[in-house]
């Protein structure tokens, strides 16, 4: 499972496909807490990430939509920058 981004104690990771199902989706992990975040709406569908750490994760998202997306349909994997 590679980590895309790292920013303020957050890790963001994605699995590869074949272990994965839909809908399009990554991994946000901060600390014990974990988030899968919707790629489309960039909403959690599961986890208990806190409300600080989930607004963070939504706004780096909201600036790199189209490479995650990117990156969940061709399965290629890149670093992106973190949310400054």
């Amino acid at each position: 499972m590679p980590v895309i981004a790292r920013f303020y104690g957050i890790i963001i990771k994605m699995y590869f496909l074949s272990g994965e199902h839909n809908p399009p989706h990554f991994h946000a992990i901060y600390g014990e807490y974990v988030g899968v975040i919707d790629l489309k709406t960039f909403q959690m569908l599961e986890g208990d990430l806190p409300a600080k750490a989930l607004n963070l994760v939504q706004e780096w998202a909201m600036l790199h939509q189209k490479a995650l997306q990117h990156m969940w349909e061709s399965q290629d994997f890149q670093q992106l920058p973190p949310l400054l």
